[in-house]
């Protein structure tokens, strides 16, 4: 098997295969400024969807290893595991092993505790030898790397990576409901509607000089205080990002809220597990790609072309333009869920 250098080996599709046996995450090297070099794809045994797509049998499996699932991101993970949850609701029997990178934030990391229910959790790196070869062994490492992640639905993706037809899953069962049975704690707060901002990259995020006129229109067509992630300059605004230290506090906030306003981050996925109203603004990549699904949102698509298909960036000529199209935004004409989900296109 080729042996891959240190660039290859950080951005393959998949996991890595140590000289000494082990199964690695090529994302536990790069955090850990660890050599990469020496490392080789894992065996044709382990199924990846990248290298040769498959169809899972697993009517007949009864413990399924998932190695390096579902990303280092809390929103991948809510939608990773929800489509374990929509296999595991079409086969109850099974079992699953979820081996993760060890390095993962330990934010993410608490959510897989949260899902202990569903699945076994085991840190990498494992021995090879120690996933048994009669049993149902899946590859989705480093999945910001496989191409179809950038061209599918990510919750049709993670389906597909697992060997299941997307489309023969219903749209319900694609809406993180899974987190609905998740024991939470309850804040302490009077009704509230929720803002969060930020997204994991400035790129996608709500700029800063838009967020005091998204709070004053949330406030005044919910009647309700505006609670939120960070610091907003509104009376009827109050910052609660100190009450959410852990992913528990976090989610729990989105649970209760009567409506979230959001970026395209976590708190999109988690709401739609709790079948909360949302309005989510998208920058960089289509709303059908993220929240297709989910019937109780309506989603802002931010016209600003070059943006697209952008995964991060902090470059100050695309915040500037960001920011251009958020100004030129007609804020009377921003979207609330109703019925059903629906885009509104912006006009700058």
């Amino acid at each position: 098997m080729t042996t891959l250098d240190e660039v290859h080996a950080l951005t393959h599709a998949g996991s890595l295969l140590s000289g000494s046996g082990e199964i690695v995450a090529p994302y536990d090297l790069e955090v850990t400024h660890a050599d990469a070099a020496g490392f080789t794809a894992l065996p044709a045994g382990i199924l990846n969807a990248d290298r040769e797509p498959f169809e899972a049998d697993y009517a007949r499996a009864r413990r399924v290893h998932l190695i390096n699932a579902f990303g280092v991101t809390l929103g991948d993970s809510i939608i990773g595991l929800s489509a374990l949850a929509a296999i595991m609701r079409r086969h109850p029997h099974l079992a699953f092993t979820v081996y993760r990178p060890a390095r993962a934030p330990r934010y993410v990391q608490r959510l897989y505790e949260l899902a202990r229910h569903m699945c076994d959790l085991v840190d990498l790196p494992v021995p090879l030898a120690s996933l048994p070869c009669d049993e149902l062994r899946i590859d989705i490492g480093n999945q910001l790397f496989w191409p179809r992640f950038a061209s599918m639905p990510m919750i049709d993706f993670f389906l597909w990576a697992m060997g299941v037809a997307p489309d023969g899953i219903a749209a319900a069962d694609k809406r993180n409901r899974w987190l609905a049975d998740v024991p939470l704690p309850s804040p302490r707060s009077e009704p509230y509607a929720l803002f969060c901002p930020d997204a994991s990259t400035p790129v996608r995020s709500i700029p800063a000089p838009a967020r005091a006129r998204i709070v004053a229109r949330l406030a005044d067509e919910t009647g309700l205080p505006v609670a939120g992630f960070g610091a907003v300059d509104h009376p009827r605004y109050r910052n609660i990002a100190l009450l959410c230290a852990d992913t528990d506090h976090f989610l729990a906030w989105i649970r209760h809220a009567r409506y979230l306003v959001t970026a395209d981050t976590s708190a999109l996925h988690a709401a739609a597990g709790f079948d909360v109203p949302t309005t989510a603004f998208f920058s960089t990549i289509p709303a059908s790609m993220r929240a297709r699904d989910y019937a109780d949102c309506v989603a802002v698509e931010m016209n600003v072309p070059h943006l697209q298909g952008m995964h991060a960036s902090a470059r100050p000529a695309d915040l500037d333009a960001l920011e251009r199209a958020y100004r030129e935004f007609d804020w009377r004409a921003m979207p609330f869920a109703s019925v059903g989900p629906r885009v509104t296109l912006s006009s700058a």
